[in-house]
């Protein structure tokens, strides 16, 4: 009997302790996106693969203005650039991209310090490699 006291104890102890967790300071309806509250604007660089070789070096500069700049290097291309500029747009959301270039992947998820690079329905890469399509602030 005792442990069956303790036991639920226990258990109404933790149920609270995971509402109170999942409880928000906010109100109804005042929840914030990327868009407001990170710091989102910068430069997002890392490496992702390609189909014909190593890499590509990706830079990606998102500016205030909702401008952009991509770099494009393949690795094994010697100093072949390849930069794209225009400008972007945030979803209804605010926690996603899409990048006016008609030749890039457009989408990209906006994270505390990083863009993850989206497929081109805008939704997230998986597989083996989803972590290579992770670019990091500089």
């Amino acid at each position: 009997m005792n442990m069956k006291k303790i036991f639920y104890t226990l258990a109404v102890a933790a149920f609270t302790l995971v509402f109170c967790a999942c409880a928000s300071s906010q109100p109804a309806g005042t929840e914030q996106s990327s868009k407001q509250i990170q710091d989102w604007a910068g430069v997002y660089a890392g490496v992702i693969p390609a189909a014909s070789g190593p890499g590509i070096n990706v830079t990606i500069t998102l500016k205030d203005d909702f401008t952009y700049e991509v770099r494009y290097r393949y690795i094994d291309r010697g100093n072949d650039e390849f930069t794209v500029a225009g400008t972007f747009e945030w979803n209804m959301a605010g926690g996603v991209i899409k990048l006016d270039a008609a030749d890039l992947p457009p989408y990209y998820q906006v994270g505390e310090g990083r863009l993850i690079q989206l497929d081109m329905e805008g939704k997230l890469i998986t597989g083996i490699l989803a972590d290579d399509y992770i670019l990091k602030k500089q």
